[in-house]
């Protein structure tokens, strides 16, 4: 009796995932495969070095100076700038009558603005010194907000959570050392009108004597000319400043949250326009101008940007080990 030969199609065939599945199952196996195949590519097909291109959307908030939509991958977040007045008078210990005289100290000569120094030497000075000032007045407010849905750690009527209040504090720290925003775009001055008086030069006529009464008073007929002269002017001074309000909302958040919040707040700021503002002596507070086109956008010095850098383990048992750190560097 002959044996036939199994039939290959009756065979079981073995058991195979779609690349998707097999990422959920097992990414670490998953992500291991890949960085260790001859390539070197993530699952993604990035390189190792290679960063996610982000998509980015100016403008998006109508109700802002700036703004700006990020997306890098699953995680999407939106800025909002609004620019509100501080009045000089609210600072302690503002000293207004030597303000202008500090600012020239500080850049040099007759200039009161950091674009008015020519020495790289002095300018780099100026430009700690601005930042320092900005620092002590509190005119740059950034707030973090992990929202409800961006991840399953953030549930919804809790108090803002550690991890928010921290990645506020370090957008705060990179906007102070990176120098990016200048204190010219800030400062709103006060320039009063040139001041002159008219006085009759002609001098007194003698009058006949007349006995003084109990209802006559001894009033000249000319007044005598003031001490200072026509062409005398008071000089300029800083009555009011532009306080930044950013507000980082992350609606989506897939990965380290840093490197899309910078770049969410370099886009808003870059779309930045505030009104033009000066200050109204008579009603004793600033004003802005409602029409578009007199606004004038915020000056960044550089680009720098933040990167977050991964290490990945392939000999750790149990569950992927992933250290992040993210950074900010100076371009």
């Amino acid at each position: 009796m002959a044996i036939q030969p199994p039939n290959p199609s009756t065979r079981p065939q073995p058991l195979s995932f779609p690349p998707s599945h097999f990422a959920k199952l097992a990414p670490r196996s998953y992500l291991h495969a890949h960085l260790s195949s001859p390539s070197g590519r993530r699952p993604s097909g990035r390189l190792p070095s290679e960063s996610r291109k982000p998509t980015i959307n100016t403008g998006s908030l109508t109700h802002c100076h700036g703004s700006a939509v990020v997306r890098t991958g699953d995680t999407a977040v939106v800025c909002g700038v609004r620019g509100e007045i501080l009045n000089a008078s609210d600072v302690v210990d503002y000293r207004p009558t030597t303000a202008i005289e500090e600012l020239q100290q500080r850049y040099g000569g007759d200039a009161t603005r950091l674009d008015g120094v020519s020495d790289p030497g002095r300018k780099r000075i100026a430009r700690k010194e601005d930042e320092e000032e900005m620092a002590n007045l509190n005119l740059l407010v950034p707030n973090v907000e992990l929202s409800t849905g961006c991840s399953p750690n953030y549930l919804p009527g809790g108090p803002p959570s550690t991890e928010a209040q921290s990645l506020s504090h370090r957008v705060l720290t990179l906007l102070h050392t990176s120098q990016l925003l200048s204190m010219d775009d800030l400062r709103i001055w006060y320039h009063p009108p040139s001041s002159a008086r008219t006085f009759s030069a002609a001098p007194p006529q003698e009058a006949p004597h007349e006995e003084p009464t109990s209802m006559s008073l001894d009033i000249p007929d000319y007044i005598a000319e003031d001490d200072y002269s026509a062409d005398e002017t008071q000089k300029p001074q800083i009555k009011a400043y532009w306080t930044l309000h950013i507000t980082l909302l992350v609606l989506s958040l897939s990965g380290p949250p840093f490197p899309a919040l910078w770049t969410a707040l370099i886009a808003a700021l870059r779309n930045t326009h505030l009104p033009k503002a000066w200050w109204d002596a008579d009603h004793g507070t600033a004003l802005c101008s409602p029409a578009i086109r007199e606004s004038t956008s915020m000056k960044l010095y550089g680009l720098p940007m933040a990167i977050s850098l991964g290490v990945f383990d392939a000999e750790v048992k149990g569950a992927a080990q992933l250290s992040e750190q993210g950074g900010g560097g100076r371009k």
